[in-house]
């Protein structure tokens, strides 16, 4: 039970801040929606590193490791919106923009999620390297 509350502090934080960034970046009606767009791409890379770094040397507890990567990652990325957006963009006829929104998405999606993962690997090696060091 106590893990849903870290999970819905940090779920009340993510969506916060994802109405913050797309309050700040609101598109003019049936442009490419950029806000949702920055939004998942930034959550991918994220969680790609946020899942790298934290099981092993900067470990924390569990129930920050849910508030953070189930909590506030997943408030803060949004599928639904992206489907939506998707099929909002084909209703007015911006059927190559709705594609061209699901390429980009799918496609820099697995781009960032594998630089965040590299990142995390590249921070836990050199963390590893500054200890054999000393």
């Amino acid at each position: 039970m106590k893990e849903l509350i870290y999970i819905g502090i940090g779920g009340f934080v993510g969506t916060a801040a994802r109405y913050g960034v797309q309050d700040l970046i609101q598109p003019e009606e049936g442009l490419f929606p950029l806000a949702i767009w920055l939004i998942n791409m930034a959550g991918c890379f994220f969680l790609g590193w946020f899942f790298t770094v934290t099981p092993g040397k900067w470990s924390m507890g569990p129930e920050l490791r849910l508030c953070i990567g189930t909590g506030f990652t997943g408030a803060f990325t949004t599928f639904s919106t992206f489907t939506v957006d998707v099929v909002r963009l084909a209703g007015m006829s911006e059927l190559f923009l709705g594609l061209l929104y699901v390429v980009l998405s799918v496609a820099i999606g697995i781009i960032m999620s594998e630089l965040g993962l590299r990142l995390g690997k590249w921070m836990l090696g050199k963390a590893t390297r500054k200890e054999n060091t000393i």
